[in-house]
This record gives structure tokens, C-alpha cells and sequence, in this order.
């Protein structure tokens, strides 16, 4: 069996999943914000009443928005600032007494929809978060991607490609720099542009609303949207070329994406034909605290308790330092 928790700033999640992939159990509790001891510990609290209603000891992935530096071991870019610089992988597994695979959220929605979503059976999947941020994920054969610098799939952090007159310079993103594809396809962005066209301030999904009814401004500014996620898009599938691109987050539901962007693609992309199927996710929020339980493939109890025992090992010297 399997558990997966999805570690976020406001709340944990856990899920017991058992050998076919079916949901048993799920559990969620606050997150103490900005006390790193006292998460681990509510880490590990939800996973001991989760193996409670198990039938042995199941493996443990945690997606967390963030990802852990290969250079140092300890977590980075994550917007739950208590967890940075922290050895989060080797103290989770102290806590629960086994192994704890620790990847990037995005990485967890891509690897779920990858094994039983929108995306199963392709090779390659590409996961998106549209939401508050812009994420993105990548899974080959229903594993996570992470890469050499631990940041595989962050498009959001690109400049928008084939960028018109009117989009520069851009916004300024909290990364330091502008202009970034984040700025543009964020609710924020939808938001921004629509106050700018009218004066009004409406958030992203009352935008698409308003257009759908047929509000001429939010029209245009969905219109631009459908544009600058059909470049960002591209651009991605030029690099990477997957089967598939699954959208998550708030912004994935809304439903005119998935006619105008692929219209708009062929323009973009490099090829012929585009033969890359853009889904709408098939789990919605449970997305990401599934792929955290599959972060472990299918294998033997063996290799798992070796890789327990290194994880053991490394968890007991950070605990002396």
C-alpha cells in the first residue's frame, strides 16, 4: 500500500492507497505555518493514523511546493519559506521510522495524471498548474522528471515566447525578473489585464465568465490568454515534445482552453501537425496528494528497506549535527 501527503502552506493531506491504486483513506489537518518542527511532526502524525488503517507498512511520498537542491540536500524554491534549508527528506524519515521520497508538487499532479489520469498510458506527460502560480511537471513512463537542478518543468520562469509590442516588457515577477510566463497565465494576469482594459477589478474565473457570456472586453482578454498559453505551450513542446498536456489548477476548468489553444498551436509549434493532445486532469485536487503516493514505483520490499537503511543513515547525522 501506499501513502502520499501533499504538503502546503495552509494544509496536509494523506492518502492511503492500496495495491490497486484505489483510495482507502484520506485525512487532512492544518499546517503549522512557519514552525518546521511541529510540521514534521504533523507530517508524521497523519502518517501513523494512515498506517493505522493499513495492512502493513506502506511506502510514504510527500509533494511539497518546492523542490530538494541536488547541490545541498535541502529543500529551495519553496513558498512555505519554514521549509527552506531544511534536510526535509532525512527528517520525515526519522519521523515515521522508513523512507520518505520528497518531490515538487507539480511533479506529484504530472506523475498522478500520468499513472491513472488524463495522461494514462502516454510516455511522456507534461503537468501545468494554472492557479494563483503557474507550476509545471514532468512524467515519463509514470515517473517523475526531476533533472540535474531539481527544476524540470519550470516553464512558469521562462519569458513569453514570440512576445508582441504590447506584452513588453512585462510584469514584474517575484522572482526578480519580468515578463515571465507566470506573470501572464497566473489568475493574477487575467485579473491585471481585464482591470487594465476596463477599470474593473474581477477576478480570473469571473473573466472568463463575464466572456463566455459574452462581455466584449473579457472576451479580448480571454482571447490573449488562449494566445499566450498556446505560445508558452509551444514552446514547450518544441523542447520536449510530449503525448500529452494535462492542465490542472482553478484556471483548468475553464472549458474554452481546450478548443482555442489547440486551434492555435499549429502556428507556434515546429512540426507539421501537432499530434500533442492538451486534457483537462481527471482527479482535480486530489491530483497532487496522488502522485506523491506514487512517487514509489512498483518494486520489492528489499530495495525499499535498502534504500531505508541509506535513509536511515543519512536522517541519524543530521539529527547529531
Amino acid at each position: 500500500m501506499r501513502i502520499g501527503i501533499d504538503l502546503g502552506g495552509s494544509k496536509i493531506e494523506g492518502i492511503l492507497l492500496d495495491e490497486q491504486g484505489r483510495e482507502r483513506s484520506r485525512l487532512r489537518v492544518p499546517t503549522p505555518r512557519n514552525d518546521y518542527a511541529a510540521t514534521v511532526a504533523a507530517v508524521a502524525s497523519v502518517v501513523a493514523d494512515l498506517d493505522g488503517r493499513s495492512n502493513g507498512r506502506p511506502t510514504v511520498g510527500v509533494g511539497i511546493p518546492g523542490a530538494l537542491s541536488p547541490a545541498s540536500g535541502l529543500v529551495k524554491n519553496a513558498n512555505a519559506t519554514w521549509l527552506i534549508g531544511r534536510a526535509l527528506d532525512a527528517d520525515l524519515a526519522a519521523a515515521v521510522g522508513r523512507p520518505v521520497r520528497v518531490a515538487n508538487d507539480a511533479n506529484c499532479f504530472a506523475v498522478s495524471e500520468a499513472v491513472d489520469g488524463a495522461g494514462e498510458g502516454a510516455v511522456v506527460v507534461f503537468g501545468v498548474i494554472l492557479g494563483t502560480g503557474v507550476g509545471g511537471g514532468i512524467a515519463i513512463s509514470g515517473q517523475a522528471l526531476t533533472g540535474a537542478n531539481a527544476i524540470a518543468g519550470e516553464w512558469g520562469h521562462n519569458p513569453l515566447p514570440w512576445a508582441e509590442a504590447e506584452e513588453r516588457p512585462g510584469a514584474a515577477c517575484y522572482c526578480g525578473k519580468r515578463g515571465c510566463i507566470e506573470t501572464y497565465l497566473c489568475g493574477s494576469g487575467i485579473t491585471r489585464a481585464f482591470l487594465a482594459r476596463t477599470g474593473e477589478d474581477v477576478d480570473a474565473t469571473a473573466v472568463a465568465s463575464l466572456a463566455l457570456g459574452g462581455d466584449a472586453a473579457a472576451r479580448q482578454v480571454m482571447a490573449a490568454y488562449a494566445s499566450r498559453l498556446a505560445r508558452a505551450l509551444a514552446s514547450v513542446i518544441n523542447v520536449l515534445d510530449p503525448d500529452v498536456v494535462v492542465l490542472g489548477g482553478g484556471l483548468s476548468n475553464i472549458a474554452s482552453l481546450y478548443d482555442d489553444v489547440p486551434r492555435l498551436l499549429p502556428r507556434w509549434v515546429f512540426s507539421d501537425r501537432v499530434d500533442t493532445r492538451l486534457s483537462r486532469n481527471r482527479h482535480g485536487d486530489s491530483s497532487g496528494v496522488r502522485g506523491a503516493a506514487w512517487l514509489w514505483p512498483q518494486q520489492s520490499r528489499t530495495e525499499e528497506d535498502g534504500e531505508g537503511a541509506a535513509l536511515s543513515t543519512r536522517a541519524g547525522e543530521e539529527a547529531s549535527r
